[in-house]
């Protein structure tokens, strides 16, 4: 009697250690699968890798308490209901991954509506750099418009500046030759005026004479008669030194000298031809 329950609790332990140990194969088949499942989960989500490790931790402790199953068959059927709870507890973590799955689903899509919003804003400020953008281009084309006006009225009076001056020019010309003949201005004003006109040699330069009149210049100053010829030729380089210098008085002393110069050649001439016909 003694033997057949021996051998009955012997038979029992086998079936419970076989059950155990496909359990624990069954079990570790399991978490096999879930460490490869998770193994391809970014390393960003630090909560799932903390799930993971407590499934470890209750395992760790099923191996613990099935190497105890030897020393305690008295209690083989409180640990099947502890092992039946822990595959409910088990069945519940899974369900709280699949829900925090489901979470990282709709974070991810919570934040794809974000980049959509992102991306809808840059397209308005896009939209507001081309109208600022056209803005600036109307503005530009108006300045530029108004600084062509600006620029043709300027154009305008410089050239009635420049008419207002060789009309000047004209003026002095003539009032200073018809007093020259008319006796008016005598031969020592001239002389008196070439040396005023001589100071612009040291003012000019090269431009807007060529070399060859800068030096004719010098020359015909240095006389102290000039002939009919040679005092137009005078004033015609005066003329062309008042465009470029007329804001130097010593200017329009060279071109007074070069006038009374002109008036006093036409005076002899004039004399000239009337001692002939005499």
């Amino acid at each position: 009697m003694v033997s057949e329950l021996l051998f009955t609790v012997i038979g029992l332990s086998v079936t419970v250690i076989s059950v155990l140990g496909g359990s624990l194969y069954w079990l570790g088949g399991k978490f096999k699968e879930i460490d490869l499942r998770f193994k391809g989960i970014d390393e960003k989500f630090n909560q799932i890798n903390e799930r993971f490790n407590q499934i470890n931790e209750g395992l760790k402790t099923i191996n613990d308490r099935l190497k105890q199953v030897d020393e305690r068959f008295r209690q083989v059927d409180e640990r099947f209901n502890q092992i039946d709870e822990r595959f409910r507890q088990i069945d519940d973590r899974f369900k709280q991954i699949d829900e925090r799955f489901r979470q990282m689903d709709e974070r991810f899509r919570q934040m794809d509506n974000r980049f959509g919003q992102i991306d809808e804003r840059f397209k308005q400020i896009d939209e507001r750099f081309r109208r600022i953008d056209e803005r600036f281009s109307e503005l530009k084309g108006y300045m530029d418009e108004k600084f062509k006006d600006v620029d043709a009225r300027f154009n305008q009076l410089g050239n009635r500046v420049d008419r207002v001056a060789e009309a000047f020019g004209d003026y002095q010309e003539f009032f200073v030759e018809f007093l020259t003949t008319e006796g008016v201005i005598k031969r020592d004003k001239a002389d008196m005026v070439r040396n005023e006109a001589k100071r612009i040699m040291r003012l000019i330069r090269i431009n807007p004479l060529s070399r060859e009149e800068y030096e004719r210049l010098k020359e015909l100053l240095d006389k102290d008669d000039l002939t009919y010829d040679e005092a137009i030729e005078l004033r015609d380089l005066a003329r062309k030194i008042i465009k470029e210098y007329g804001e130097y008085p010593e200017a329009w002393k060279l071109h007074i000298y070069a006038s009374i110069m002109v008036g006093l050649a036409m005076l002899k001439k004039g004399r000239e031809g009337e001692g002939r016909q005499s």
